[in-house]
């Protein structure tokens, strides 16, 4: 059996495959680096598959909080791991798009599955899932209520400020200005997607575009974001544990060449 970790800035992912690549456990707790989530993720994962920990022939770690980890054989990029991640999910993905909690990355990748190029966004909230749990907090909403919030929305309100300090003063301004949650919620979606489109345009992204983390659970978000490309943009199942299921492959790799 082969484990993958990927601990990231809010949520932990461990992913275990067999010795035929099958996909044997996911589990996602979200709590990211600095907690005891990893450790209880991997007790879950390990759960779920019906093995113990002496079945794991080896573990592969990634992610924003791979480094204070000791319970993996070897440390790989977040990149890397979520090429391989994708690549295993959906084979023709040309374009990765992650949004995780506190940056923002695109990827390109080669027939191959290998990665040709990236690039990220990782200076500012914007375009990051803290920039949506920001405007769950101003409008009221939990985090994942926002999709279905927004498709209430009737209009679109336009969310000029990438800065996502100054976008909550904008967001607040809306409101009291009398717009409806629904339509601000739209708008906050809209202006996500309109920078994570910049960051595509930058690499020249190619098709089929796969969105991964925890924002590609916001349907919104995707709706929003392929509009703003021109082409759809498909979701994987286990879009947040790409990077996990990544990590696994590496794993498995490393004692099976």
């Amino acid at each position: 059996m082969f484990l993958g970790v990927d601990i990231g800035s809010s949520s932990s992912k461990v992913a275990i495959l067999d010795g035929d690549k099958n996909l044997r456990a996911v589990q996602i707790i979200n709590l990211g680096t600095g907690t005891d989530a990893p450790v209880e993720a991997r007790r879950r994962a390990l759960e779920e598959a019906g093995i113990t920990e002496a079945e794991i022939e080896a573990a592969v770690v990634t992610g924003y909080g791979r480094i204070n980890y000791k319970k993996a054989d070897r440390q790989i990029t977040e990149i890397s791991c979520h090429a391989k991640g994708v690549t295993y999910l959906a084979p023709n993905a040309r374009t990765i798009v992650d949004i995780g909690g506190q940056d923002a990355k695109v990827i390109k990748l080669g027939e191959d599955g290998k990665v040709r190029n990236f690039v990220m966004n990782e200076k500012c909230a914007a375009g990051t899932g803290r920039f949506l749990e920001v405007m769950a907090r101003v409008l009221g909403c939990e985090l994942g209520e926002l999709s279905d919030l927004a498709e209430k929305s009737t209009r679109e309100v336009a969310i000029s400020s990438v800065c996502t300090v100054f976008a909550e003063s904008e967001v607040i301004s809306r409101l009291a200005s009398g717009e409806t949650t629904a339509d601000v919620a739209r708008g906050a979606h809209v202006a996500i997607s309109k920078r994570v489109a910049g960051l595509c345009n930058r690499i020249q992204y190619e098709l089929e575009i796969v969105m991964t983390g925890g924002v590609a659970l916001n349907g919104n978000v995707v709706d929003a974001l392929s509009i703003e490309l021109g082409y759809p943009v498909h979701v994987v199942p286990h879009c947040q544990a790409a990077g996990a299921i990544g990590a696994a492959l590496f794993a498995y790799e490393s004692k099976r060449k």
